[in-house]
């Protein structure tokens, strides 16, 4: 277990030990609780500190993200993609239009063939009657 990559237990069992030599043993106590202070002041600045740097990040990836929008905005994806595609199909609407105008003309220009259901009434009529004079 380390608490500071550079110091591990001998270190700071040594640290201890010098600073009870130094200090005291009354004024240890107060020695430690106010090194424990500095150390949770100092991590509370640290985390601030992590905090403060990654909501920059993020504000900076949301600035990115919204540039991007504003620049798709602007370029409008959909409605080039909408005029190419009218662009590439004009030539095929043009060849239908003249092709369905061809084949109405020549509808119109056909000769109109007789009603063949008239000629089905007339032959079927003298049956009929050939068969009333048979019974």
């Amino acid at each position: 277990m380390t608490i500071v990559p550079q110091l591990g237990i001998p270190e700071l069992i040594l640290i201890a030990i010098v600073a009870l030599i130094v200090v005291g043993p009354q004024d240890l106590p107060k020695l430690m609780r106010s090194a424990g202070q500095f150390v949770a002041k100092a991590r509370k600045l640290a985390g601030e500190f992590t905090a403060a740097f990654d909501q920059m990040a993020r504000e900076t990836e949301m600035q990115e993200l919204r540039e991007e929008i504003e620049t798709l905005k602007k370029e409008n994806v959909f409605a080039q993609t909408k005029r190419d595609l009218d662009e590439n199909l004009k030539p095929v609407n043009e060849a239908l239009n003249k092709e369905s105008g061809e084949l109405k003309t020549a509808q119109k220009d056909a000769p109109k063939k007789p009603d063949a259901s008239a000629d089905d009434a007339q032959d079927e009529a003298p049956a009929d009657t050939a068969k009333t004079t048979a019974t």
